[in-house]
C-alpha cells in the first residue's frame, strides 16, 4: 500500500515539513532506508542518519531541533512511540 507524506500526516495527527505528495510503500531503518521508504528516528543516538538517510519520509517528535538540513520530507508528532504504534 502506498501512502503520502500528507495522507499520514494526517493519520498521525502530525505537521508535515517538505513535499507533502512524498510517497511511501515500504518502512526502512533510518541507517539503511532509500527512496520510497518511511522511516522514523525515536532514539537520539541514530540522529546522524536523520542528515544523510535516503527515506522519502522521516517520522520525528515534534520538538527536535535540526542540526542541518534534511533531505526527507519531515512528519512531526507529539510522542514518537504513540505514532509507531498508530501507524502500523
Amino acid at each position: 500500500m502506498q501512502f503520502t507524506a500528507h495522507q499520514l500526516g494526517a493519520i498521525l495527527n502530525g505537521i508535515v515539513e517538505g513535499d507533502p505528495l512524498a510517497s511511501v510503500s515500504q518502512l526502512g531503518k533510518i541507517e539503511e532506508a532509500q527512496a520510497g521508504s518511511l522511516s522514523f528516528l525515536a532514539n537520539p543516538k541514530y540522529e546522524q542518519y536523520l542528515y544523510t538517510t535516503g527515506a522519502s519520509v522521516v517520522i520525528i517528535n515534534k520538538d527536535q531541533v535540526l542540526a542541518e538540513p534534511v533531505k526527507a520530507t519531515l512528519i512531526r508528532v507529539d510522542g514518537m512511540h504513540v505514532a509507531q504504534i498508530g501507524a502500523f
